[in-house]
């Protein structure tokens, strides 16, 4: 059977060389892109710097499969291995090893270009900083934590009239967006929290997270009259009687509740932090 001829190509030697000069450009580029980045960065250096390095891997492909794999289509009887001297000739060659060295070459100098760019790729994951780790299901809340205003200002227990609301922060952080609370006085005849809560609300004073659980809008209206919290943007309710739990929009959640006391000095202190996390419900979901 015949085979098509084969069209003239670059001399193998040189095809090697650019090749090989193609993947070391992309190497310098991909290696010039961490170091930048590394240092600082710089856009448009970097972008330059990333076209080069993929021009380079592109054009040292492109041309290891133009020149250097075999191009059919080809078709040939399967013979069998040759005589003696044909034996001899392919071992010879075997030991002379320029086909295989000259492979290496080409090969090694693509890995190191994958290498490099792979690296360089790498180096951006530091812009995602540090691993959050536990830190959207916890607050500053701490046991003994003193309740403030936003001025600053410790809050008393006598502060609180009934029916009144105050907006409280964890002491040190009037500024706190997972740590704002809303805290409100009820009869303590009226409370029906859930098992295991009754000493979190001394004296009928509740305290549950101003952070909606539909989409993290602060809670920040009181209905006295129903003793209903409610949330302006999507017009959530939350029964302060029973826990916060909503009885109205599109709030799935209760609002978590902060476990308070009052100590010695009448001001208001946390037991703990929130048993569950703030926030939207989705940060929750599996």
């Amino acid at each position: 059977m015949t085979s098509t001829p084969p069209t003239p190509r670059t001399s193998p030697s040189r095809s090697e060389g650019l090749i090989v000069a193609a993947f070391l450009l992309a190497t310098l580029a991909a290696l010039g892109l961490a170091v930048v980045y590394a240092r600082g960065g710089q856009p448009q250096l970097e972008g330059a710097l990333l076209g080069v390095a993929l021009l380079g891997l592109g054009t040292g492909l492109v041309l290891w499969a133009h020149h250097l794999l075999p191009r059919g289509p080809f078709a040939e009887p399967r013979e069998p291995f040759g005589d003696a001297t044909e034996q001899a000739e392919f071992e010879s060659d075997l030991e002379r090893g320029g086909v295989v060295t000259r492979r290496r070459l080409i090969v090694g100098s693509f890995g190191a270009a994958l290498v490099a760019m792979l690296t360089a790729f790498a180096f951006p994951i530091r812009s995602l900083g540090p691993s959050p780790g536990n830190a959207l299901r916890t607050t500053k809340w701490r046991r003994g934590t003193r309740a403030i205003t936003s001025d600053g200002d410790f809050v008393r227990a006598s502060n609180v009239p009934l029916g009144g609301l105050v907006t409280i922060f964890p002491e040190g952080d009037p500024d706190s967006a997972d740590g704002q609370v809303v805290l409100v006085r009820v009869r303590e005849d009226q409370l029906d929290l859930p098992r295991g809560r009754r000493d979190w609300a001394p004296d009928g004073l509740v305290a549950y997270s101003k952070v909606c659980t539909h989409a993290g809008c602060p809670v920040g209206l009181y209905e006295a009259a129903e003793q209903t919290l409610l949330c302006p943007c999507h017009q959530s309710a939350f029964d302060v009687l029973t826990g916060a739990t909503p009885v109205f929009g599109p709030a799935a959640r209760a609002l978590p509740q902060l476990p308070i006391e009052i100590d010695d000095e009448g001001f208001i202190v946390a037991q703990s932090d929130f048993h569950e996390p703030v926030g939207p419900s989705f940060w929750t979901a599996p």
